[in-house]
């Protein structure tokens, strides 16, 4: 392999693990740790560095490996919202997945317990079965949605678990939320590819409801979420504001036209940046609270 090939494939091999998603999935499990441990250890170090790059890796590299066809017909892949991953890098994307992920994996398993051991292999599971063949979660609709939440809430549940710490009534209603979140928002982001899913006879659940009615279900999904953050306490229920501003950022949409619904893109590139702005201020928040304690 020459020294330019190795270049083209480390390119694609970054590209598929969608690094604008890196912190959407290491930040759950370290802010949930550091919350409930209280301290920075090797674990924390290491489960971070997993949920930050091999764990995005395998999610987002079996995906484009298996959504090829539909992906290269799609208008929106190529940038930051994911890569087509030409064919010739695809069995390098599954080996360096699996390679990347096994001893990450096999150290979290050694220093864990029997609770966060099984909260891991959910996590793996439904990062494998919401694309792989033969699952295939992602087209099977509402499915779809709980898979793709599980994506993003296992890693905070398993941080909990790896830190032996309980989930009293706050936790809960924090985790609830976020899950509702996840939902919502993988259903809104469904919906801009309404026509090139259904062209592709892949089903969804955008495809099942329709845009506006997809929509309008995010819609009430990110005001459950912010009721159930109202559970938990004060200062966390400031929380609120943060699903209800998703929320507010999608209504416009709510009456699309599936022959319309490529226009959700502009609310989808919307939520991304709004991810960030989000992400600063619950972490404000998680220090406010650290401080009081």
């Amino acid at each position: 392999m020459t020294v330019t090939t190795a270049r083209a494939g480390a390119r694609q091999l970054l590209g598929a693990s969608r690094p604008l998603s890196w912190i959407n999935t290491a930040y759950p499990f370290a802010a949930a740790y550091v919350m409930a441990r209280g301290t920075v250890d090797l674990p924390l170090v290491l489960g971070a560095l997993y949920f930050l790059v091999p764990y995005n890796l395998l999610m987002y590299g079996i995906n484009d490996v298996f959504d090829y066809e539909s992906d290269r017909r799609n208008p929106r892949k190529g940038g930051v919202e994911g890569v087509v991953l030409d064919r010739r890098w695809h069995r390098l994307t599954i080996g360096a997945a699996v390679a990347t992920n096994v001893p990450f994996l096999l150290y979290l398993l050694a220093v864990g317990t029997a609770d966060s051991t099984a909260v891991l292999a959910v996590s793996v599971l439904a990062v494998v079965a919401y694309s792989a063949p033969g699952l295939r979660f992602k087209e099977r609709p509402v499915l779809d949605s709980v898979t793709s939440s599980t994506h993003f809430v296992s890693p905070a549940v398993f941080g909990l678990a790896l830190a032996g710490a309980g989930a009293g009534g706050p936790v809960l209603a924090v985790l609830g939320a976020f899950f509702l979140w996840g939902m919502a928002s993988q259903a809104f982001g469904a919906v801009q590819d309404i026509r090139a899913d259904r062209a592709a006879g892949i089903a969804s659940v955008a495809t099942w409801l329709g845009a506006a009615r997809t929509v309008r279900a995010a819609m009430a999904g990110y005001g459950a979420a912010a009721l159930l953050t109202l559970g938990a306490g004060w200062p966390g229920a400031l929380a609120t504001v943060v699903p209800l501003a998703y929320l507010l950022s999608v209504s416009p949409f709510r009456n699309l036209t599936d022959e319309d619904c490529e226009a959700a893109n502009a609310g989808w590139r919307r939520f991304l940046r709004l991810n960030l702005v989000s992400g600063f201020l619950l972490t404000q928040l998680l220090i406010w609270i650290a401080l009081r304690g």
